[in-house]
């Protein structure tokens, strides 16, 4: 027996601001970031998925802007304590998921997405959710898209 679940992705507001203080900190100082360092861009934030079951398999993105633009989701690996450490580059998975509305496409349009990799990049979060109680992932917002006009989650079949 299966069922769905369907978890909604969480602005880490706090995550958030500990990394724009990051790069602030760097600024003032006129330092530069550590050797494979990555700092948060002004177009991102960092959200958060909080998996209750371990036993997951992809079933579908739920992806919904509100006005044109495009929306870049990158996970980072179980390696990054965010907490505790900076994030690397290296911590960041491939493929990223990429969602977008065109101007020209209808408000009741779906919104599109390179199909390939948003499944490949659903199927590794499932992976990731059999040893994460938690996974961070980086949103970034362009061409006209904002946190305000986004609502995002993904949906798993759960094993019983």
């Amino acid at each position: 027996m299966s069922t769905k679940m369907e978890l909604p992705f969480r602005l880490d507001s706090q995550l958030t601001e500990v990394m724009r203080l990051r790069v602030q900190s760097l600024q003032q100082r006129s330092q530069k970031r550590q050797e494979g360092e990555r700092l948060l861009q002004p177009n991102e934030a960092v959200y958060r998925l909080d998996f209750s079951k371990q036993s997951l398999r992809f079933s579908h993105w739920s992806v919904r802007l509100g006005q044109p633009g495009r929306l870049t989701i990158t996970a980072t690996s179980q390696l990054w304590t965010p907490d505790l450490t900076n994030l690397m580059t290296r911590q960041l998975l491939e493929p990223a998921g990429v969602f977008w509305r065109a101007l020209s496409d209808a408000s009741n349009a779906p919104v599109q997405c390179y199909e390939a990799d948003a499944a490949e990049f659903g199927e590794r979060i499932a992976e990731l959710a059999k040893v994460r109680k938690v996974m961070y992932f980086l949103f970034a917002f362009a061409e006209g898209c904002s946190p305000e006009t986004v609502d995002c989650s993904i949906a798993f079949i759960v094993d019983t």
